[in-house]
């Protein structure tokens, strides 16, 4: 059964049970209610009528005015019970309701009827037994017991009323429920499309996305379904750029790998067929495979940061001189390139405790970067000094080909490489600033790049705390 159906029927079963349950407890309440109510209005009326009748026999000295009395309370019938009444209006349904109901008998203490408000006993004649509710009457003079009023409420036909009111009860609850769970399906409907609407077309762009197909869900509420449908374009978004990355990545690693395997090959044949030296072979095949070895250790290190495993071994260190060995080892390859590397910062530079290995990396990588992206007699330089903040900024600022807007959001995306460097030939497979904003980011710091467009250089700058 799909979900729709589930949350709809399950809305009908609830309302149906909350109707049932309401009916039951109605009924069964008015059905409970109505003995304590029988019993309630006995009583009070047999000890009403029994003080009536005190207070009147006492005045008359003896029963002469017991019908005056029972006509006061209400319970003095002009027809018999069995005759149909007659008259108009409220007075004739009152007095049915009383003749009815409640039934009256007036005894004297020795047992003789005295007055049977429904003129089913004859005066004189023995008290049977009767049921319902007795009350001594007392003459008050004496303070002596001079009878019994005996009160009989009619426990059936106020059964058969409150079955009647009951049924008309039920009858309303019926339509109102009926109304009630109308629209409610209505309602359930319409709320299990809402909800099972999204459902659908999240798993209908799932399976797109399974075979390859990038998609996009529409976004048309702020709830919970909204923000579902939100975060699914944004990892859907992430996916296709992962996708891009990737595709990219096989490229740039296979053209990596390509270049230098053709050298190692091409050098090794030209030794083989005796048209390279051994000397000049070893040096061509030593650089390639130094080539090699470091793609793959930037790979290495890509998968430590995947995972979590980066650990440091934090040392004492200066500063300075740290960034003054790290110029030194990349001076070849800017000499090579007709590039001037300098270094901007003062001796006096404190220590840090720092990965010397690791923060080496870093900054390789961005030097390498800044060298391969500068055209001959271009700049770099290093700069290091103390912000007010309690932290060190070291800058590697070039005058190279710059990178455009478009691209700053993404330079530190892994295998991302701009347009600029396609354009310019410029190799690498994208993991240096990747690889480099893992590394001050494992020290507590934070990595920025700023350009002002192609052509106009890059600057990337690591802040990074004194103390940590």
């Amino acid at each position: 059964m799909s979900l729709r159906w589930q949350i709809l029927g399950s809305n009908v079963v609830v309302i149906l049970l909350t109707v049932l349950i309401g009916v039951g407890v109605v009924y069964y309440g008015t059905e409970s209610s109505l003995g304590v109510f029988v019993d309630r209005i006995g009583g009070e009326e047999a000890g009403r009528l029994a003080r009536s009748l005190s207070r009147a026999y006492t005045a008359a000295g003896g029963w002469d005015t017991v019908d005056g009395s029972l006509s006061e309370a209400g319970y003095s019938y002009s027809e018999s019970p069995h005759e149909e009444g007659s008259g108009e209006g409220g007075g004739e349904s009152s007095e049915r309701f009383h003749q009815d109901s409640v039934r009256v008998v007036v005894a004297s203490v020795d047992g003789r009827v005295v007055k049977d408000n429904l003129s089913q006993l004859k005066a004189g004649t023995d008290v049977p037994d009767l049921d319902g509710y007795r009350e001594t009457v007392f003459d008050l003079a004496t303070n002596r017991p001079v009878g019994h009023v005996y009160v009989d409420v009619n426990g059936n036909f106020l059964s058969q009323e409150s079955h009647g009111f009951l049924s008309t009860l039920l009858y309303i609850i019926a339509i109102g429920g009926g109304l009630t769970i109308g629209v409610a399906i209505l309602l359930a409907a319409s709320l299990s499309r809402r909800i099972t609407s999204p459902v659908t077309a999240l798993t209908d762009a799932t399976q797109a996305i399974a075979q390859g197909d990038a998609t996009r869900l529409p976004v048309t509420s702020a709830d919970e379904l909204g923000r579902m449908s939100t975060a699914f374009n944004r990892m859907s978004a992430t996916l296709e750029t992962q996708r891009v990355l990737r595709r990219r990545l096989i490229n740039d690693v296979s053209h990596e790998l390509n270049t230098p395997l053709s050298v190692i090959q091409l050098e090794a044949t030209g030794l083989r067929d005796g048209i390279q030296t051994p000397e000049g072979a070893s040096n061509h095949i030593i650089q390639e495979v130094e080539r090699l070895r470091g793609l793959v250790t930037d790979l290495n290190w890509l998968a430590e940061t995947d995972h979590g495993e980066m650990q440091l071994t934090l040392e004492a260190c200066s500063l300075y001189e740290l960034l003054a060995a790290e110029v030194e080892r990349w001076q070849p390859q800017a000499q090579a390139r007709q590039v001037a590397l300098s270094l901007e910062a003062d001796a006096d530079l404190p220590e840090m405790a720092l990965d010397r290995m690791r923060m080496g990396q870093a900054l390789g990588n961005v030097l390498n970067n800044a060298i391969r992206c500068s055209d001959a007699a271009g700049l770099v330089m290093v700069r290091a000094e103390l912000e007010g903040k309690g932290e060190a900024a070291i800058s590697v600022i070039d005058d190279g080909i710059g990178i455009d807007s478009k691209d700053l959001p993404h330079v530190f995306e892994r295998f991302y490489r701009t347009d600029q460097s396609h354009r310019h030939g410029i190799g690498g497979t994208g993991l240096g600033l990747a690889i480099a904003l893992a590394v001050v980011e494992a020290h507590g710091g934070t990595v920025a790049v700023t350009s002002d467009g192609p052509g106009q250089g890059a600057a990337v700058t690591f802040l990074l705390p004194l103390d940590r």
